[in-house]
């Protein structure tokens, strides 16, 4: 018996030795690293309709997109505004019919006024569901970007066969790049699920008709 009790003895101490080091281990081991979130700039909120813009941690304001998709300005100015900028791309498609010369720009005019004619209409829709007017009292029309000047609208309308489609075919690929860059900026800024699915939609679909009009003779 006291035999065995020394034999023991050994294996107790190294079991207790492992021990202490696996501890001396953890305590080097630092503090755990702050996660990427609270290391991550701050962003600027625009503020809901009335209301001042607002600082806030990248973290919170993503909490609060899934909290709350309130319309903020950006948004309402989103929409009011694309429904003037998506009017004149379909006061430029009714030109195609009579004037252009190929088959392929009178048919991009076709899906054009068939794809931006119903969003118009689920803009405007959006807008009287959040208690918004179409004009808003305001001029927004004045800075859209890829918007055509009323002398470029009147040398379309004079324009016939090649000349319309070269023309048509530049003044829509500044209108359609236009359009996506309102698009980008107000997923940036914007607040409404709604309206950033409707901004998607037209990133995606007026990029592929820009492709399609390079490539256009």
């Amino acid at each position: 018996m006291p035999l065995r009790r020394e034999s023991r003895a050994p294996l107790a101490t190294t079991a207790l030795v492992a021990l202490a080091v696996l501890g001396l281990g953890a305590c080097d081991s630092g503090p755990d690293p702050k996660p990427a979130s609270a290391t991550a700039p701050s962003v600027l909120v625009p503020g809901k309709p009335g209301e001042a813009n607002r600082t806030m941690s990248a973290e919170d304001a993503q909490a609060q997109r899934v909290d709350d998709d309130t319309p903020n300005t950006a948004d309402v100015g989103y929409a009011r505004m694309m429904i003037e900028h998506h009017r004149q791309a379909l006061e430029m498609t009714e030109l195609a019919p009579k004037r252009a010369q190929s088959s392929k720009v009178k048919g991009l005019a076709e899906r054009i006024a068939a794809a931006q004619g119903p969003e118009i209409s689920t803009m405007r829709g959006w807008l009287t569901e959040h208690g918004e007017d179409e004009k808003g009292g305001g001029h927004e029309h004045t800075v859209m970007p890829g918007m055509a000047t009323e002398a470029q609208l009147k040398k379309l309308q004079a324009a016939r066969g090649k000349a319309f489609d070269q023309l048509f075919l530049t003044l829509m690929i500044t209108h359609h790049e236009g359009a996506i860059t309102m698009a980008t900026d107000v997923k940036a800024q914007g607040n409404n699920v709604r309206i950033e699915e409707m901004a998607d939609d037209v990133i995606a679909q007026q990029t592929s008709e820009i492709t399609r009009m390079r490539a256009m003779p």
